[in-house]
Formats: structure tokens, sequence, C-alpha cells
């Protein structure tokens, strides 16, 4: 259990200060971020895939799925769950989920930034 605890840490940190470095590429456009969100989907698409193929152990999939994709976006994760729910036909479901995602996430933001307000 604490190995796994310390591969899930070390690839996040690691994938934290890359997502740390690509921030400097914003602009009036947050290159960064996007920039970021996409290299995690495919990254993300390309480790399952070696995992579901058993190319990688599932020590592997703590360090670099969940740690590292972790620590770099939180998007590649959403990306593919959203993904696994339209293979499993759950197109409604999935929708459902990017939408409410989206649009709730927005609002906590707006609600967080109020409160911090007052």
């Amino acid at each position: 259990m604490l190995r796994n605890i310390l591969l899930v840490a070390l690839g996040g940190a690691i994938g934290s200060v890359c997502r740390y470095f690509l921030s400097f590429m914003n602009t009036s456009f947050p290159w960064g971020t996007f920039v970021v969100n996409i290299l995690g989907s495919l990254l993300i698409g390309l480790l399952v895939g070696l995992v579901s193929k058993g190319a990688l152990s599932s020590e592997m999939k703590l360090l670099l799925v969940t740690g590292f994709c972790g620590g770099f976006t939180t998007f590649s994760t959403f990306a593919n769950e959203s993904f696994g729910m339209m293979k499993a036909g759950d197109v409604l479901l999935m929708a459902l989920y990017v939408g409410a995602s989206i649009v709730i996430g927005i609002l906590a933001v707006w609600l967080g930034m109020n409160i911090s307000n007052h």
C-alpha cells in the first residue's frame, strides 16, 4: 500500500511540475492549459491502451496514469471516463456527465469566487 502511494505521489509531483512549466504559455488564450489538457488526454489514452494490452504493469499504471496524468491534468481522466461511457454505449450518460461537469464546474468557480468576496 505504501509503495502504491509513493508511486502515485512521485508521478503526481512530476506531472504537476510539467504542467507548471507549460503554464507559461498562457496569453490572452490559455494555451498552456489547452496544451496540457490535450497532451494529457492523448497520453492517458496511450497509457490505458498499453495497460489493457498488458504492456504496462499495475505499478506503472499507478505511476503514469494515476500519478503523472493526475498531476499533469485532471482533464485527461475526465476525457478517458467520458470515452469509456461512450464506448460502452452509454451516450446519454456521457452527455449528462460532460454537460454537468462543465456547467456545474463553471458555476462552482463562480460560487467560490463569490463566497471569497464576502
